[in-house]
């Protein structure tokens, strides 16, 4: 009798070890799909539209809780939100296919009037000053000099009245960037958040994230792996987004 009393009090210590591991694993996967979902989310730069601010192959933690929606005034004065600025880099759903996530800076807000005269950009007429532009092209089109308009767009472009509840979005590598020139202003429901810090930057090729396919993912894996140092951008980490 006393043996398998025995028994059955180590099994009820098994049970309850497992039951306190299991209840860790789901208290665990409930915070971190709650961290994911509403304040911090990882994001891979795989594009030079934003360059030289960020670099194809910057990763970053993006903060989601900073655009949150606020019902009284008194929220925003107690709590880390803040409206959304000129300037401001967001990263957000590109509007022609949701599923991905494009990152770019505000430029225009709403009911502001935005010009671009030969790559200047004016907002309700005033040229705005913009230290973070990175022109690749010297060359400057127009419907002059081009029937392309792609290329007109890019350098001289116009709109009247940025919509209530919008934004006007731009890259910084301003050559090279699909952004509002082409696809128009940015619902604000599609704005993600804003990305905080790079906590880690490889130098990646050109394209090197634009493949798909588990094949590709695993072969970037396996190289960063193998040039971890030497291809880690150390001066980059953990530097905060502005």
């Amino acid at each position: 009798m006393v043996f398998k009393k025995g028994k059955k009090i180590k099994k009820e210590k098994e049970h309850g070890i497992i039951r306190e591991y299991f209840e860790l694993i789901v208290e665990t996967a409930i915070y971190v799909f709650f961290v994911i979902t509403f304040i911090a989310q990882s994001f891979l730069i795989p594009t030079g539209s934003m360059e030289d601010t960020l670099l194809i192959g910057d990763h970053l933690f993006v903060n989601k809780f900073i655009y949150a929606n606020t019902v009284f005034s008194w929220e925003k004065k107690i709590l880390p939100i803040k409206d959304i600025e000129r300037g401001d880099i967001v990263v957000f759903r590109f509007p022609e296919d949701p599923t991905k996530d494009f990152v770019k800076r505000t430029i225009g807000l709403p009911g502001e009037s935005l010009k671009i005269v030969n790559k200047k950009v004016f907002i309700n007429g005033i040229p705005l000053k913009e230290p973070y532009v990175y022109h690749k092209d010297n060359n400057i089109y127009s419907k002059d000099n081009t029937i392309f308009e792609e290329y007109i767009r890019r350098d001289n472009f116009e709109i009247n009245y940025i919509p209530q509840g919008y934004y006007f979005v731009m890259g910084d590598n301003r050559d090279n960037s699909l952004d509002s020139r082409y696809w128009g202003p940015l619902k604000r429901s599609y704005i993600k958040g804003r990305p905080w810090v790079i906590y880690w930057s490889y130098k990646a090729s050109k394209g090197q994230y634009l493949v798909k396919g588990a094949g590709n993912q695993l072969k970037n894996m396996i190289n960063s792996l193998l040039h971890f140092f030497t291809k880690t951008r150390w001066k980059r980490t953990l530097k905060l987004i502005r």
